[in-house]
């Protein structure tokens, strides 16, 4: 199993004068769809794929519920999904109201067993 990456060059934002530099940049190999995750899900289980694109779904519901209550969704070894935000500043405390938050955003951290496959990956430049 291997990621594919281009080269491409990138100077340091706002400072002209810096030299660029050619980094790595990954790319997509192709796209998996809800069904294609559920039928391979079911080949691995009890359930049809019926019953996984349901599972699926329900997901796709309960998880953005909870992070709009403020928490954190657990799912183990999968990892966490929690949310981050920008916002603007005030000049004082009493100033600061739930209108300065200008960007919210999903995040995600791997657990234990997400980042154990991750730590597997190979990297091939492609041609």
């Amino acid at each position: 199993m291997s990621i594919k990456y281009n080269i491409v060059e990138r100077g340091r934002p706002g400072h002209a004068e810096v030299p660029k530099k050619y980094y790595p940049s990954l790319q997509s190999t192709g796209r998996v769809t809800m069904r294609e995750l559920a039928t391979e899900a079911s080949d691995i289980s009890t359930l049809s794929t019926a019953d996984m694109m349901g599972v699926i779904e329900a997901f796709l519901t309960i998880i953005p519920k909870h992070l709009a209550e403020g928490e954190v969704v657990d799912l183990g070894d999968f990892g966490s999904f929690w949310l981050r935000f920008s916002a603007e500043g005030a000049e004082a405390p009493a100033k600061v109201h739930g209108e300065l938050i200008t960007t919210l955003i999903p995040r995600f951290i791997p657990g234990k067993e997400f980042k154990r496959l991750l730590r597997t990956v190979k990297f091939e430049k492609l041609r």
